[in-house]
């Protein structure tokens, strides 16, 4: 019998590890060929690792909660007909992308080690030690390390941080609830007595039997921390806009049965919207930046758009449209149908919810007329979308004004005012307004 060892994948530039949600197959099970063995969780996304051969599953390694990094193996398939897959031993080399993303996780290792003040002893520490919180030797993630460059604490101070993580780890939700509490040095008192970790708890709430608890999912504290973290960054302003889209209504109920007969793809306003946000963008490139540390702007050239997507748990998640000013009409209601479709199955790769640059959030989906919507952070804005409804509105003619029905909605603009003003978000949605209002389809296709 040949075995086959089944390892976690390489899942983007940025992702060195992952944590097993769960495992779908026990041993002794019988795998299919493409059939997902076991749940996955990064910072990025929720994913599942499927088996490349059929065969019988043998041997788990690591448990559930357990944090894997990428090219470990997750557990052994025994393979029936020995010819199919050869055998692997612990001396085996490993296929070159995997060596490189192995190599690429060890450099990261090395690279935080070499941050760390040096110790008398010199000795190439275990795998039990690299994940053990000794002093001068506590591994942190990448994500960990660039949250802590941006809030400019050093290596010392991540040494104090308690970790709820594994073997004492210490995971983003820890440190974004010590960021919460944390007093700036210039605040601080010296005082003889030794430090104490600062306590994060909250006032008990008292309730009867009637209430009902619930625990926040994994992806809900997740969205739960981004958003303090990112109310806690940025100097949160909104400028509002209505805009009359009577025109765009009309137009895409004369030809999205037509649309849909040809291109097999539903025509929904979000392509229109996200082409109406790139444009914009392009005259507007201020509002295309992230901040680098506190003192830094990074003014991106690329557009990248993020729009927010409902999961299956009613969750929401922010695939990214890629170069999204490059896209035509039928190019970007392809992107948006599939990157919508697959938030809702849970498809997502984690590559595709990371790279944004401004993000576009559509509240009136659920009835809402405007939004305040929290800036999605390291970005600098965020456009919330209004419903579009019916109005009575003045309209001016020739002739003199009358009263009309139009369809109008409102824009919701959220931006950091540490770096983009009143003028510059104010314009920014101007424009949009004036995109949609004189919306041509020749000039979209």
């Amino acid at each position: 019998m040949a075995k086959f060892e089944l390892k976690l994948p390489k899942m983007g530039e940025s992702v060195a590890e992952a944590t097993i949600t769960g495992w779908l197959k026990e041993v002794g099970d019988f795998i299919e060929a493409d059939e997902s063995v076991v749940e996955i969780a990064t910072d990025k996304v929720d994913s599942d690792v499927p088996s490349e051969v059929s065969g019988t599953l043998v041997e788990i390694f690591h448990p559930k909660d357990a944090v894997v990094k990428v090219g470990q193996t997750l557990a052994l398939i025994e393979v029936e007909g020995g010819g199919l897959v050869e055998e692997t031993s612990p001396k085996a080399e490993a296929p070159s992308e995997l060596r490189e993303a192995v190599l690429e996780v060890e450099n990261q290792i090395e690279a935080a080690r070499s941050l760390q003040p040096s110790t008398s002893e010199t000795k190439a520490p275990s795998n039990q030690e690299k994940q053990l919180p000794a002093s001068g030797t506590r591994f942190y993630s990448p994500l960990v390390k660039n949250i802590a460059s941006e809030e400019g604490l050093s290596v010392e101070e991540l040494d104090t941080i308690p970790g709820s993580g594994k073997s004492g780890r210490l995971t983003k939700s820890d440190l974004l609830a010590y960021l919460e509490t944390r007093v700036p040095n210039s605040q601080k008192t010296i005082s003889s007595e030794p430090s104490k970790p600062i306590s994060t708890s909250t006032i008990p709430l008292s309730s009867d039997g009637d209430d009902e608890v619930i625990e926040l999912s994994r992806m809900g504290k997740m969205i739960s921390d981004h958003m303090i973290h990112s109310v806690h960054k940025s100097a949160h302003v909104q400028s509002f806009i209505e805009v009359d889209v009577s025109n765009l209504v009309k137009w895409r109920t004369r030809v999205k049965d037509a649309f849909f007969q040809r291109e097999r793809e539903k025509l929904t306003y979000t392509p229109v919207f996200m082409m109406a946000v790139a444009q914009a963008i392009k005259e507007h490139p201020l509002v295309n930046l992230s901040f680098d540390g506190d003192k830094k702007v990074v003014v991106r050239k690329s557009i990248h758009l993020g729009m927010a997507a409902a999961l299956a748990d009613g969750n929401l998640i922010v695939p990214v449209i890629n170069h999204a000013d490059e896209l035509n009409l039928i190019g970007m209601v392809k992107v948006v149908n599939d990157l919508a479709f697959r938030a809702k199955q849970n498809q997502l790769k984690p590559d595709e919810v990371q790279g944004g640059t401004y993000t576009v959030t559509n509240v009136g989906g659920f009835g809402s007329l405007f939004g305040t919507p929290i800036i999605n952070q390291p970005e600098a804005a965020i456009l919330a979308l209004g419903a579009i409804r019916k109005v009575p509105s003045v309209i001016e003619t020739p002739e003199g004004d009358t009263i009309g029905i139009r369809h109008k909605m409102f824009l919701s603009h959220s931006y950091d005012h540490r770096v983009i003003n009143g003028a510059l978000g104010g314009l920014f949605i101007k424009f949009i307004k004036d995109y949609l209002e004189a919306w041509d389809p020749e000039a979209a296709f």
